[in-house]
C-alpha cells in the first residue's frame, strides 16, 4: 500500500487533517493518494492540492444541496442510467475480451488494404529518413552528411559512430515511415518550413541558436498517394480488431434478443 512519508505524518500530526462543515478528511485518504518513496517536499505539496480539491468538491456540493430545488436534487433517474450504462459496458468488455481472437494474420492486412486503397490515401507525405541537429561549425558537418546519405550499409553505420560525438541529435528512421509532420516537430520547425526547404531527398534549415537541422530522405510517397502497407499495417490490424469486436456485439445483442422471446422473458403487447 502506498503511504505517506513521515515527513507528511510529522506535518499534519493529527488523523483529521482538514474539515469542511461536517466533513473530516482523515490521514488514511491521503495514503491512497500519496505514492511511496516520494521526498517530504513533494509528498506535502501532493497533500495540500489533494487536501485543496477535496475541500473545493465538498464545498461545491454543500452549495449545490442548499441552493437547488428538490427536484433538481433528485438525481435518481440520471444514475440509474448510468448505473445500466456502466453495467452494460463491463459486461461486453467481459464477453468481448473472452471471446474476441486478437490474431490478424498478414494474409488479412494485406487484403483489406488491397480492397480499400481509398482509405490509405494521403494527407501528407511519408518519409524513410535520417536525420540530425549538429552545431553549423561542426567540423564533421560535411563527412556527416554525405555518410547519413549514402546506401552503403558500412557507411550509415559509420554516420551513427559519428554523429554520437558530433551531433546534438542524430537519429536513423530509414528503416520506418515517417509522417512529415511528426518529422517536422523532431526537428523543431512547422511542416510548411519544413517541405519548403526540402530539396530533391535532402535539407537543411538552421535553428536561430547556431545549430543545423540536417535530413536525408531515403524514400517517399508524396501525398495524394496510397500509403505504403508497412505505414498502415498497425491502423488496419485495429480496424479488422474492431471488425471482429462490432461482429460479436451485433451477435451478442441478436442472441439476446431471439432467446428472450422464444422464451417469453421479452414479450410486445
Amino acid at each position: 500500500v502506498d503511504r505517506v512519508t513521515d515527513s507528511a505524518y510529522d506535518l499534519f500530526g493529527d488523523e483529521v487533517v482538514a474539515r469542511v462543515g461536517d466533513h473530516r478528511l482523515h490521514r488514511s485518504q491521503l495514503q491512497n493518494y500519496i505514492p511511496g518513496g516520494v521526498s517530504a517536499e513533494d509528498s506535502t505539496a501532493l497533500a495540500a492540492q489533494y487536501i485543496q480539491s477535496w475541500a473545493e468538491q465538498l464545498l461545491f456540493l454543500d452549495l449545490a444541496e442548499s441552493q437547488l430545488s428538490k427536484e433538481e436534487l433528485d438525481v435518481s433517474r440520471e444514475l440509474e442510467e448510468y448505473r445500466r450504462t456502466l453495467l452494460r459496458y463491463r459486461y461486453e468488455e467481459s464477453y468481448i475480451n473472452e471471446r474476441l481472437d486478437t490474431l490478424i494474420s498478414e494474409d488479412e492486412i494485406r487484403a483489406y488494404y488491397q480492397e480499400n486503397p481509398e482509405k490509405f490515401r494521403l494527407d501528407r507525405p511519408v518519409m524513410k529518413v535520417r536525420f540530425m541537429i549538429i552545431p553549423a561549425d561542426s567540423r564533421n558537418l560535411k563527412t556527416l552528411k554525405k555518410l547519413m546519405s549514402s546506401d552503403d550499409a558500412q557507411e550509415v553505420i559509420a554516420a551513427d559512430s559519428l554523429a554520437f560525438t558530433s551531433a546534438i541529435r542524430y537519429v536513423d528512421s530509414s528503416d520506418s515511415w515517417m509522417d512529415a509532420m511528426m518529422l517536422s516537430r523532431e526537428l523543431g520547425t512547422d511542416y510548411e518550413s519544413l517541405m519548403a526547404a526540402l530539396k530533391g531527398n535532402s535539407l537543411e534549415m538552421p535553428d536561430g541558436q547556431g545549430n543545423l537541422r540536417v535530413a536525408y530522405v531515403a524514400d517517399m510517397v508524396k501525398e495524394g498517394k496510397t500509403a505504403p502497407l508497412d505505414f498502415c499495417r498497425d491502423r488496419i490490424r485495429d480496424i479488422l480488431l474492431n471488425v471482429r469486436k462490432h461482429a460479436l456485439m451485433s451477435g451478442l445483442e441478436r442472441d439476446l434478443l431471439e432467446d428472450a422471446r422464444r422464451n417469453e422473458i421479452f414479450v410486445v403487447y
